[in-house]
């Protein structure tokens, strides 16, 4: 039905509660079906072992909390601000604002819900609260006292980035010994290259000079031989 009419402030702040509760009631019951069939998961479940229980309140506290948390935030966004908002186009049409309110709801939990699964799948939760739960086991059987800020920042980073940076100085020297080993390996091969080149060249130089040997041996019995044949004296006038 089309409204002619102004529409006062109390009867949009009257729609508005009554829209947003029940828009808040009914898309909650969707975001939050997984925490639901998690309770009810958990008391049948009640015969388990009781190391899984800190992970099962670990993740239904978180569950919780994000519940509590978006029925927050959607109940903040409230057909009565929408309303006060975009008042022109309500006092034009009111129920197609609240129509547009509605899917706007629908649509912003969905996407809110679906960013918190994202959340929860990508990080890895699970397993991280797996962690922290072995961490826990490990510091009731730690008789060592926990650590607590010295309150000098300087301390307490040193005593946060020593180990780290211990580690990385053991990873280089490691890193420099291996390269030291494989340039030492590299000097052999370069001395033994050097070597052979050297004793390439002498072998030369001794083939040369055995053939310079006989060479010349050669040409001064050639040289005799035709001083013999043809003495300079023949030639003279």
């Amino acid at each position: 039905m089309e409204e002619t009419g102004e529409t006062t402030p109390e009867e949009i702040r009257h729609k508005g509660a009554k829209s947003s509760g029940d828009n808040v009631e009914d898309q909650s019951s969707n975001a939050t079906g997984d925490v639901s069939s998690q309770s009810s998961g958990h008391g049948n479940d009640s015969r388990r072992s009781d190391g899984a229980e800190p992970r099962r309140n670990r993740l239904l506290l978180f569950n919780k909390v994000m519940e509590k948390s978006l029925q927050k935030f959607i109940s903040d966004a409230s057909f009565h601000r929408f309303a006060h908002t975009f008042h022109p186009f309500y006092k034009k049409n009111p129920q197609v604002t609240e129509n547009i309110h509605k899917q706007f709801i629908e649509d912003l939990q969905r996407t809110i819900q679906d960013d918190i699964n994202k959340l929860i799948e990508e990080g890895v939760l699970q397993c991280k609260l797996d962690e922290l739960n072995k961490l826990e086991e490990a510091a009731k059987n730690s008789q060592d006292p926990a650590w607590r800020p010295s309150g000098v920042p300087e301390q307490d980073l040193c005593s946060f980035v020593t180990p780290y940076y211990l580690k990385q100085e053991a990873y280089l020297r490691r890193e420099l010994k291996k390269i030291l080993q494989e340039n030492a390996v590299l000097a052999q091969r370069v001395q033994a290259g050097r070597e052979g080149i050297a004793q390439t060249e002498q072998r030369i130089a001794t083939a040369v000079d055995e053939w310079k040997a006989p060479a010349q041996t050669a040409f001064a019995e050639f040289q005799a031989l035709s001083s013999s044949l043809c003495p300079p004296a023949t030639f003279d006038v």
